[in-house]
């Protein structure tokens, strides 16, 4: 119920924003109240959420094997790179004995799976360490992959800035048949008008997001259930207690070893969604190591060791983004274009309101974020969805129904 709830949740918010954000201004005699406008500052726009299925779906991989087995991988953004620069390096046709016009579906698997075999590569060394030791040994091995690639002339002609994508566009559903396809791209992207009669147009930007996100949802359903799978209760118990996991008969380098390149798999399927939307990759926004620490922070965010919490973590993280930028809505266009001159231009000790705002508020997610996480680690340490699981005594999908019907009688 919790899950068809929340995925009901993101499959109708993009349909109900545009209208919500298009309400007129209304004078209610003591002044103009502007709905539209208070919607567009603090509602996360279609582009935000797309950022957070990325974000969301990597940060997912990441808990999946730092979270249920506690080994931390801070080099988790090799194979959300290996995924990403593989997809735009089949469209350019430069992969040997793959054309060019290779379905994306079909690359994107290919890229997971080349990502499988990188980290059973790095696992096989750094799973002789734990702790600090084997978070630290994945670093080093994302780096050496970051500067490789960011020196590489055969990727494109500025590798420091990553190559664009010059195939076909990539497209989501069945390979080799367009009719149950979709492409990507905000501006390649398909669109459709007046869909089955109901009068909704799905833009570009929109049947993007519907495609990556039902790729998403398949994913987080597929981890899922490996987590409650017997492999999943070892992963956990390796967690607990290595040693006793050991004792009673279990091999946990091979268990982790696995759990490493399933999370792997699932990091590349991200990083090519990233590069499809985006149409290029770029070492700085796959490979670079602070990739890792966005989706420790959302993990920390949403709750680390329970899988869907990151994704509400990279939903808070985009939504923060949103409000503090300037590109679509956000809080600082809407401070500047609402209050009056006098309160804008009003001087204290030198310093106006319109300087506040450009200063404090306008670009400033980092820092909020900052502040946010470090907030979280003092005082909510198993993040919102881990908190609300304390609180109810269980994972919400079992024990809301309950809840709900105590609250009814």
């Amino acid at each position: 119920m919790a899950h068809v709830a929340v995925i009901a949740f993101f499959a109708v918010y993009p349909i109900v924003y545009g209208p919500l954000t298009g309400f007129p201004a209304l004078d209610v005699g003591v002044g103009i109240v502007d709905p539209g406008a208070l919607f567009d500052a603090f509602l996360p726009a279609t582009t935000f959420l797309i950022a957070m299925l990325f974000l969301g779906l990597f940060a997912m991989s990441f808990d999946f094997v730092s979270g249920y087995t506690g080994y931390l991988s801070f080099g988790h953004a090799a194979f959300y790179g290996i995924g990403a620069y593989f997809i735009v390096l089949v469209a350019n046709g430069k992969v040997p004995g793959l054309p060019d016009s290779t379905p994306f579906m079909v690359t994107m698997l290919l890229g997971a799976l080349l990502a499988v075999v990188f980290a059973l590569a790095i696992g096989a060394v750094s799973f002789r360490l734990s702790g600090v030791y084997f978070a630290m040994l994945t670093l080093g091995f994302a780096q050496v992959l970051y500067q490789l690639v960011r020196n590489w002339d055969y990727v494109g002609s500025n590798p420091q800035q990553g190559p664009n994508l010059a195939g076909p566009t990539p497209e989501v559903g069945v390979p080799y048949v367009d009719s149950l396809s979709v492409a990507l791209g905000r501006l390649a992207g398909d669109s459709f008008e007046n869909v089955l009669g109901t009068g909704i147009d799905v833009s570009a930007t929109m049947t993007s997001y519907y495609a990556i996100g039902i790729i998403v949802v398949l994913s987080y359903f597929a981890m899922q259930r490996i987590i409650h799978s017997p492999f999943g209760r070892v992963m956990i118990a390796i967690r607990e207690n290595e040693e006793r996991a050991r004792a009673v008969g279990y091999n946990v380098f091979w268990y982790k070893m696995a759990a490493f390149a399933m999370s792997a798999f699932f990091a590349a399927i991200a990083g090519a969604l990233f590069a499809a939307y985006r149409s290029s990759a770029a070492p700085d926004t796959t490979f670079y190591f602070l990739v890792t620490a966005d989706a420790l922070i959302v993990t920390i965010i949403g709750g680390i060791g329970t899988l869907a919490g990151p994704l509400f973590g990279a939903f808070a993280f985009e939504w923060l983004e949103d409000v503090l930028s300037s590109q679509q809505g956000g809080l600082a266009p809407y401070l500047r274009g609402g209050l009056p001159e006098s309160v804008l231009n009003a001087d204290v000790a030198g310093v106006t309101f319109l300087d506040v705002i450009n200063t404090v508020i306008d670009g400033r997610a980092p820092l909020y974020l900052g502040i946010v996480f470090v907030l979280f680690v003092l005082f909510v340490p198993n993040g919102l969805l881990g908190s609300i699981r304390d609180r109810l005594g269980g994972t919400v999908a079992n024990r809301l129904p309950a809840h709900i019907e105590r609250y009814r009688r």
